[in-house]
């Protein structure tokens, strides 16, 4: 089974209702493997499903995100995209121009220690961390070169 067809099986175990406009959104993101912002999603699933309303790009976005089927990424400019969730803790490298992404497990000493110093500096307790990395994937650089 896809990624497609996993997410639809979660949604209407989960009581959602799969629309035709609803299908096309959930295809656009478990298919993309770069950062995609609400109005990326909407741009690129009407070309498949020109009706699409961008209010329900909101809400299936808001239901897959509820399901933890996609992440939220903070990027530096502050507009919030997303990704398809990933298992286990990984960290992201997100190419600024493409929004290309990749999983990197970090090295957890290095990570723990860091967060260790923090602790101590601070007083908070960490519970957990997201570590995300923003650059220029290999693809981008050679286009600039």
């Amino acid at each position: 089974m896809n990624k497609t067809d996993e997410w639809l099986e979660c949604l209407q175990s989960n009581g959602y209702r799969i629309t035709a406009p609803r299908r096309v959104v959930i295809e656009t993101m478990a298919q993309s493997q770069h950062v995609l912002n609400p109005f990326d999603v909407y741009e690129q699933a009407r070309q498949r499903y020109p009706r699409l309303g961008l209010v329900t790009v909101y809400r299936t976005l808001e239901k897959l995100e509820e399901l933890h089927l996609i992440q939220r990424v903070h990027q530096p400019g502050g507009c919030q995209a997303f990704i398809g969730a990933f298992s286990g803790h990984q960290h992201l490298l997100i190419c600024v121009k493409c929004g290309r992404v990749e999983f990197f497990e970090g090295d957890e000493n290095g990570i723990a220690e860091l967060i260790d110093t923090i602790s101590k500096k601070s007083g908070y307790k960490v519970k957990e961390h997201w570590l995300q990395l923003f650059g220029l994937c290999n693809q981008c650089q050679a286009e600039i070169a």
